[in-house]
């Protein structure tokens, strides 16, 4: 029997007993799984990311409840966990990424899978999960300086204040290197939505993510895409070039973002 057909069966097995929370079954499953020939890679980014991703669609769907939700996601990052240490990891590429999600289990489960692809392909990786106050995200952003600033599957609650923190990080201009990728979840059920709140890269996926970041190191937004919040930014980009033409750069304020008082990567609310 091909791997390709072991895949194709165990699809189905693997949802069953994660939705039933039968751990024994799943990880008899994941180790046939090893025994046929697939790699941890395949089994993270095409069975348990899978697996997430429909699971999160039943629940959306009123197919299964909150409870169902918890136990299967639970059990799939468990086992997550155990697939992940068998990941090989790739000599180092000198690079940083510093990844946060939305606040709840789905999506830290698929944060967590982000970063282990990440760190697979060499990045040094920092995830901070879900629930980090704003003023937190931008200290560490500021001490670690990363290359690759990851928002992973932010709640719809959450996306403004990763608009207001992407405006920040381009106004200061305290991280001139740093790219700013959204992926997965919202961002990729309301699509252009990265696009319109300035981010430089879209990824739909954790697998994607790497790809694209690694494809594309050097790509940055433009105001053109950014749209929510465009006449702002029209208004202040204007306003510097007349301070330049005016010789009084210098005394230009330095532009300051008021951050209410909760956490960019939203508020629990299910899936």
């Amino acid at each position: 029997m091909s791997v390709q057909s072991i895949n194709r069966n165990l699809s189905q097995s693997y949802l069953d007993a994660v939705l039933a929370g039968d751990r024994v079954q799943c990880r008899q499953l994941i180790d046939q799984a090893f025994d046929a020939g697939q790699s941890a890679h395949e089994l993270l980014t095409h069975l348990i990311w899978n697996t997430m991703e429909l699971v999160q669609s039943l629940y959306r769907d009123d197919r299964i409840s909150q409870s169902a939700l918890s136990l299967a996601t639970l059990l799939n990052r468990s086992v997550a966990n155990q697939v992940s240490g068998r990941l090989p990891r790739a000599e180092s590429n000198g690079k940083k990424a510093l990844i946060f999600c939305g606040n709840d289990e789905p999506e830290e489960l698929g944060g967590q899978i982000c970063a282990e692809l990440f760190e697979h392909a060499g990045w040094n990786v920092r995830f901070a999960g879900g629930g980090v106050p704003d003023d937190e995200v931008l200290q560490m952003i500021g001490d670690i300086r990363p290359d690759l600033l990851v928002m992973f599957a932010t709640l719809p609650g959450g996306v403004p204040e990763v608009r207001k923190l992407i405006d920040y990080l381009r106004d200061v201009n305290c991280c001139p290197d740093l790219q700013v990728m959204c992926c997965g979840g919202i961002y990729k059920r309301a699509e252009g939505l990265a696009e319109e709140i300035g981010a430089d890269l879209y990824a739909p996926d954790a697998e994607s993510a790497v790809e694209v970041a690694q494809q594309h190191p050097s790509r940055r937004a433009t105001v053109d895409q950014q749209t929510v919040g465009r006449t702002r930014r029209i208004r202040k980009a204007a306003a510097r070039k007349a301070a330049t033409i005016d010789g009084s750069t210098t005394a230009t304020a330095t532009p300051t973002v008021t951050f209410v008082a909760r956490s960019m990567t939203g508020e629990s609310s299910g899936v």
